[in-house]
């Protein structure tokens, strides 16, 4: 089974590649590899229910057939380092939620490993235990490590999901370094399947490149939904809960899925903001502005007519 799940995974990385190279949707053709692959019957098929972390998402978690492997290797992808801040919380609150699911079930927690970007981490921050608690997460069970070198990096990632001693590891790496490619990647996935732990490798500012994930998230920050006051007006421009879009950009699916989520700190769950409830960014027009008010005739930041123009010789 082994060999098996290698071989499709270097067949769909192949499809991707090629994708890449004739300008065609990747989805499309990652849809393609995992239908095969969906058509054969899976032994582990009793434990799927098990192995799978839901947002409470319907439309998300049906898009993700079930949810969020905790058995594989998850990209989260910010789209510039600007927006590291919005790709953190939501790795977070993946990982409150994990935490909320488990309760119940065993009497302790395993704490949760952040290996960070130092680069990265001197250019967005780093969480903060306040910030860790008001988020969902007990900061005693939150530990954070900073290798120096990206090859220490990946020793400790692989050797914390072996150790299986970690709820959840995230590995966080800055753009798209030239020694962490497809074969880091599968070494990885293979080394989360095998300990049956999710690793969540969070990508700051970087490019979409061929790897073992078995899905990718673009994350970028999404304005707080305006609350409604007690009178029925609208409050707007207040701070709300934390608001993410997320695309996903690789899954089964035949096309990138695009959905506004909020996440409820103290209740630990999501949900989906609907567009037309999406406040705007600035420049767009948000559900809580005001009427337009048309620009002044005579503005000085008017663009003005040319007067009389005199022309100079070119100098030798």
């Amino acid at each position: 089974m082994a060999e098996t799940a290698v071989a499709r995974e270097t067949l769909s990385t192949l499809r991707e590649t090629i994708a890449r190279l004739e300008g065609r949707p990747i989805p499309a053709l990652t849809a393609a590899a995992y239908e095969t692959q969906a058509a054969e019957p899976d032994a582990g098929s009793a434990d799927t229910a098990q192995s799978l972390l839901a947002t409470g998402v319907a439309d998300l978690d049906e898009a993700m057939q079930g949810g969020v492997p905790l058995d594989a290797l998850t990209e989260i992808r910010s789209l510039a380092l600007r927006h590291a801040g919005a790709a953190s919380a939501f790795t977070l609150a993946l990982a409150a939620r994990l935490g909320a699911q488990v309760v119940g079930k065993t009497a302790t927690v395993s704490p949760v490993l952040w290996i960070v970007d130092t680069v990265a981490a001197m250019e967005a921050g780093l969480p903060y235990p306040i910030g860790i608690r008001d988020f969902g997460l007990e900061p005693a069970g939150f530990l954070q490590a900073s290798p120096r070198k990206l090859d220490e990096a990946l020793w400790l990632a692989e050797t914390a999901l072996a150790s299986a001693a970690f709820a959840v590891v995230i590995l966080e790496v800055r753009g798209n370094p030239a020694r962490f490619g497809l074969t880091e990647s599968r070494r990885l996935a293979l080394r989360a399947k095998a300990a049956g732990r999710p690793l969540f490798l969070l990508r700051q500012g970087g490019e979409e490149e061929a790897s073992s994930a078995l899905f990718r998230l673009s994350v970028e920050p999404a304005p707080a939904l305006a609350r409604p006051l007690p009178d029925g007006s609208m409050l707007g421009g207040s701070i709300g809960h934390p608001a993410f879009r997320l695309t996903l950009e690789k899954s089964r699916n035949p096309a990138p899925f695009s959905i506004t989520l909020e996440w409820n700190a103290h209740d630990r769950q999501f949900s989906s903001v609907p567009d037309a409830q999406r406040p705007a960014f600035p420049g767009e027009h948000a559900a809580h502005s005001g009427a337009d008010l048309s620009a002044s005739a005579d503005r000085p930041d008017r663009p003005q007519a040319l007067g009389p123009l005199l022309a100079y010789s070119r100098p030798a």
